[in-house]
């Protein structure tokens, strides 16, 4: 048996399986589930994560991972839409709105669904900092604009954002609460 995680992304099947290293297999799927609109991370994956279950065949488990940017000054926005919005505004369109508030306290949330024959569990990780205008050359998404312990994601190395890391942290209650079933 492996855990199917449904993602396009190689890099959070990597890190997916050194949290379960030992505990169970990781298999990268592709399929395009439907994303329904919500405000809630957890409400988008675990719906997910249950159709993916669904449509591949009930046998193996599987896991689905939303993640976002919420600002506070702008009541937590762009939050779930946090992808639409980079794609359609832009991460410099977003620190320039963001700039001009005296209180720029962000956080990367990411919540992960894991489904199977028995039901849907979801974790989630979290990670607070600070937007500041855009620096640094790595990473990706709003990593230059997000700033944690005065350096932003895109000065940090894979390993330094990793050991941080929102996905991460999901990931390691996640494989805590699968290898103690």
């Amino acid at each position: 048996m492996a855990i199917q995680f449904v993602t396009g992304n190689e890099g959070k099947v990597r890190e997916a399986e050194e949290y379960l290293e030992g505990i169970e297999p990781v298999e990268q799927v592709s399929f395009d589930y439907t994303e329904i609109q919500s405000d809630s991370l957890a409400e988008i994956a675990a719906r997910g994560a249950r159709e993916a279950f669904v449509e591949l065949g009930e046998e193996e488990p599987v896991l689905v991972d939303d993640a976002g940017l919420f600002v506070d000054a702008l009541g937590g926005f762009p939050g779930p839409y946090s992808a639409y919005v980079e794609d359609t505004v832009g991460v410099e369109r977003l620190w320039r709105l963001a700039k001009g508030e005296e209180n720029r306290r962000a956080r990367f949330e990411t919540v992960l669904a894991y489904a199977d024959e028995t039901g849907t569990e979801t974790f989630e990780g979290t990670v607070a900092g600070t937007l500041v205008a855009p620096r640094g050359e790595g990473g990706f998404g709003y990593d230059p604009i997000f700033e944690y312990d005065g350096t932003t994601m895109a000065e940090m190395s894979t390993e330094q954002k990793n050991s941080i890391s929102h996905r991460g942290r999901a990931l390691a209650a996640f494989a805590e609460w699968f290898d103690d079933r």
